[in-house]
């Protein structure tokens, strides 16, 4: 035997094994550094939906969505409220039903918040003639239960019904992933049910603190555990055009209506000083008003101060998905390595593309 090809294949062999070893080593580290499971991720994508079945062709529709979904590697998907139109179908427990099967079909965690069509119109005639409270408990009722999530997988939720001054609230959730604190709050359309009626307005003032409160504990959480940006989903668009400061009124010729109080008027005070206050990347996501837009429509108010009056505030943004009669959906992408936190896609859906006659 020659000693010196010996003493070679000896050495390779050595070398390609501490090679080796320090591979798996690079690799060990490199998982580590990885953000793992629920608790946290680096970057991560959720789908939002709402606006959605307000007739027979949207309910044809409403599976291709759901398809798409599916489709998607997905933490969770969130529902930002109206699964009808507001005058039909009726708002029986048959339709809450089926609607929540439909949801829990979801492969990923399903987050629903209600819409006004899903209750608060169900006073109209086509809609049954039912009373809007005894119809949100219902809805309570069916898709509110225990803390976690619809869907097949399943998130675990805080609800604001933990807390008993708030027990009716179960709709109101809060969870984090990845670092982001993610909050559900229960405002809708139709001017949030303030105006209609005597009842319908002593609903409003209950659910209006709860909601402001409920603001302010996320905000209170978010700070408090340093979270990298605050997601927030409702149903209601909040119609921040009617407090425009005076030369953006000018420029866009938007004008608040006259008379008639906001259902509103509450709550975007309170979001502006809770955003000013975070000074990081929060994001309404919201339906109703039933088109697609991401926009930055929050602006210093008199509260702020003269100096600012007027400013954009920049590290708010506002996404609207798509509504009835498009039946499409919004991609949201999270990377925490963006100082932006947030970026959108809008998911057009080929079965669903408007197409002529």
């Amino acid at each position: 035997m020659d000693t010196r090809h010996y003493s070679l294949r000896s050495a390779f062999a050595r070398i390609k094994l501490i090679l080796s070893a320090l591979c798996l080593a690079f690799l060990v580290g490199c998982a580590g550094v990885q953000p793992a499971g629920e608790s946290g991720k680096g970057r991560f994508e959720f789908g939002l939906v709402g606006d959605q079945q307000y007739n027979p062709e949207s309910e044809a529709k409403f599976p291709h969505i759901m398809d798409g979904l599916n489709r998607s590697n997905f933490a969770f998907v969130v529902h930002v409220g109206d699964f009808k139109a507001g005058p039909a179908p009726a708002c029986d427990d048959g339709l809450f039903k089926r609607r929540k099967e439909q949801f829990d079909a979801s492969r990923h965690p399903f987050v629903y918040t209600p819409g006004d069509n899903d209750w608060l119109d169900c006073y109209r005639p086509k809609a049954g003639g039912y009373d809007p409270v005894e119809r949100l408990a219902k809805l309570r009722e069916i898709f509110f239960q225990g803390n976690q999530s619809l869907g097949q997988k399943k998130l675990t939720v805080k609800r604001q019904s933990d807390n008993p001054q708030y027990s009716k609230f179960r709709e109101n959730a809060r969870w984090s992933y990845g670092d982001v604190l993610f909050v559900t709050l229960h405002l809708v359309g139709d001017n949030n049910n303030l105006g209609r009626a005597p009842e319908a307005d002593a609903e409003y003032r209950e659910r209006n603190a709860a909601n402001l409160a409920w603001l302010k504990e996320t905000f209170d959480v978010a700070k408090r555990e340093g979270s990298r940006a605050v997601g927030i989903f409702m149903q209601a668009n909040p119609h921040f055009e009617h407090r425009l400061p005076s030369r953006r009124v000018e420029i866009l010729g938007v004008a608040p209506p006259p008379g008639k109080p906001s259902g509103y008027a509450d709550f975007i005070p309170a979001l502006e000083a809770e955003v000013l206050a975070f000074g990081k990347p929060v994001v309404l996501m919201h339906g109703d008003t039933q088109f697609f837009r991401v926009d930055k429509p929050l602006f210093r108010s008199k509260e702020a101060g003269l100096r600012n009056l007027g400013r954009q505030i920049e590290n708010f943004t506002r996404v609207e998905t798509f509504g009835f009669p498009e039946a499409h959906w919004v991609r949201v992408i999270v990377d925490l390595n963006d100082a932006g936190v947030f970026s959108f896609k809008e998911e057009i859906v080929d079965k669903n593309r408007f197409a002529k006659p």
